[in-house]
């Protein structure tokens, strides 16, 4: 199994870098989604419904659900906490990174369940 830092690493490498101010909003709800991220520094809180419904921290995912949803909008906002580094995965390079790393697929897969059920508890 591949740790988080792990995952990141793997799409690094073709990744576009995106730097966030504390603060910013990276994306909001309903939006449509074109890009996956990792945090390479700093943190990200996802927001759902006015609340913070998680934090992530660099070496995590986040952002995959509106590449793989048939509807492309994403469910959640996602605002730096901290001033954040950011690798960018659009549609593409995320298909070329299922393709060629299998395990970075289920590592996707096991980050947006946790996340799932996470999210669950919460609400």
């Amino acid at each position: 199994m591949l740790e988080p830092a792990r995952t990141v690493n793997i799409f690094q490498k073709d990744a576009q870098l995106l730097e966030v101010a504390a603060g910013n909003v990276i994306f909001e709800v309903g939006q449509p989604g074109h890009l996956m991220y990792g945090v390479i520094e700093g943190s990200v809180d996802l927001v759902v419904k006015g609340k913070v419904a998680e934090t992530i921290s660099a070496g995590d995912i986040f952002g995959e659900g509106a590449l793989v949803h048939p509807s492309r909008v994403r469910a959640s906002t996602a605002i730096a906490q901290t001033d954040c580094k950011l690798a960018c995965l659009d549609e593409k390079r995320f298909l070329f990174a299922v393709q060629s790393t299998p395990m970075f697929a289920i590592e996707v897969m096991r980050s947006f369940s946790d996340r799932l059920r996470r999210l669950k508890q919460q609400f």
